[in-house]
């Protein structure tokens, strides 16, 4: 049973973490009919009364309900891997409140009745929020536009053929402004089919070694160049998804210096693990972009620091045994992320790549504003949607743990540091560590 939203609750002797002002702050938390009521300096309330339940948040730090701009549900086609409430399971565990889902389901989102499908069964879940990202071209063939007017009335927040590129310069042209047009964030898979066509991880002396074919980092960024020149053009608005080479970052930053209206996003696997992942044939290590070498690693990490990234997104891409215990070369693309999403980036405030307010920034309120949606901000009459976590909490991630329908995860088994404690969303408490909420 969720908690009751009419009931009053105290989040206590936490520290508040202010994306929008870049500050933590030592802070209480009154909430109450589903919103921030107030907000007082940690010891102001005196005497709170018996009707506030308290909710002890010492060593803490209370952070904006995450917002992650790149998940695969799975649903509808492919329930073995994932269901929307799955993967909402997994979003509260991790500390999400609001998740996009890319289209390459099965069918395809590329009409408004599987937009409504997608909605319909978020909210039969009940956790968190969902927002449709439907399919840029039919079918994602890259060949004819999908109906962006149509798909924005169902309820699309943006338009990605995430998984395949849009290879054809002037269908991207036409996307560009249509998607403007219709108030539609456009996320480009950045991918050069030819130069990726049979590759399975990172071209290196690596791959070379295990007899693997690879993917060069130009593959990714010829198409990164590609989509800023047509930005360029149009003046239209993209967002480029999971940023994985130096060479992207560097085609990034210089256009952000040209004023041309790109953001980013890279995923926690590209700034925590390098190809040597993969040693092994670790099929959990295989990804689409693949990992990437050391040097891409730091670029990546040096992006997030200076802005030129603008959001962390998982890239949650679930896949059962069937698609993962087989030959590397057979192997699916994609790693879970949703649950290790909050360990691995608290790493890179530890390391002073980033602190506490822009790492969660670039996890909750840069997605909100990317995608058009609210959320990211705790502040006094906003809605109550936030995660409570320990940063200095310590946890072996084992399979059995892990809420999505899907383990297939390279950090199995190994020691992570930072885990979310609690989650609420719109004043109801929705996951709750060791409790018996729906999201355990």
């Amino acid at each position: 049973m969720l908690e009751d939203q009419g009931m009053a609750m105290w989040v206590k002797d936490g520290v508040l973490v202010d994306p929008l002002r870049g500050v933590a702050e030592e802070r209480d938390l009154i909430i109450e009919g589903g919103k921030v009521q107030r907000i007082l300096p940690r010891g102001e309330l005196k005497d709170p009364g018996p009707r506030l339940k308290i909710i002890d948040a010492f060593g803490k730090v209370i952070i904006p309900g995450l917002i992650d701009m790149h998940v695969h549900l799975r649903e509808p086609g492919h329930e073995h891997k994932e269901t929307i409430f799955t993967g909402s399971r997994a979003g509260v565990a991790g500390g999400f409140t609001g998740l996009a889902c890319m289209p390459n389901t099965e069918p395809v989102n590329d009409s408004p009745w599987v937009t409504r499908f997608i909605l319909e069964r978020a909210r039969e879940a009940g956790l968190l929020s969902v927002y449709p990202i439907a399919a840029i071209t039919r079918g994602q063939r890259g060949e004819r536009l999908t109906d962006f007017s149509e798909l924005r009335r169902a309820g699309a927040v943006g338009v990605s053929d995430d998984g395949r590129p849009v290879f054809d310069g002037e269908v991207m042209r036409m996307a560009l402004e249509s998607a403007r047009e219709h108030g539609l964030t456009l996320v480009s898979h950045c991918e050069d089919l030819g130069l990726s066509a049979g590759g399975v991880m990172h071209e290196s002396d690596v791959s070379k070694q295990m007899g693997l074919k690879g993917i060069p980092a130009a593959s990714e960024e010829v198409m990164v160049q590609r989509d800023i020149s047509l930005a360029k053009l149009t003046g239209c608005p993209f967002h480029v998804a999971h940023v994985s080479t130096a060479g992207s970052v560097a085609l990034i930053k210089r256009a952000k210096e040209e004023s041309v209206p790109v953001t980013a996003e890279t995923a926690p696997h590209y700034f925590t693990l390098d190809h040597t992942a993969v040693i092994g044939y670790n099929t959990n290590a295989k990804m689409n972009p693949p990992l990437r070498s050391a040097e891409d690693v730091e670029a990546v990490k040096n992006g997030l620091s200076e802005g030129v990234i603008d959001a962390i997104a998982t890239d949650h891409a679930p896949h059962s045994p069937l698609e993962k215990e087989v030959a590397f070369d057979k192997a699916a693309f994609g790693i879970i992320g949703l649950e290790t999403a909050v360990p691995l980036t608290m790493a890179l405030v530890r390391g002073g790549v980033l602190t506490m307010p822009s790492a969660i920034r670039k996890l909750s309120l840069n997605p909100a504003t990317i995608l058009g949606v609210s959320g990211g901000v705790l502040a006094e009459g906003s809605s109550a949607d936030l995660a409570i976590i320990d940063p200095e909490g310590e946890f072996v991630l084992e399979a059995s743990h892990i809420h999505s329908k899907s383990k297939n995860s390279p950090f199995i088994g190994k020691r992570l540091k930072g885990k979310n404690t609690l989650t609420m969303r719109g004043g109801q408490i929705v996951w709750e560590r060791d409790s018996e909420y729906p999201g355990r």
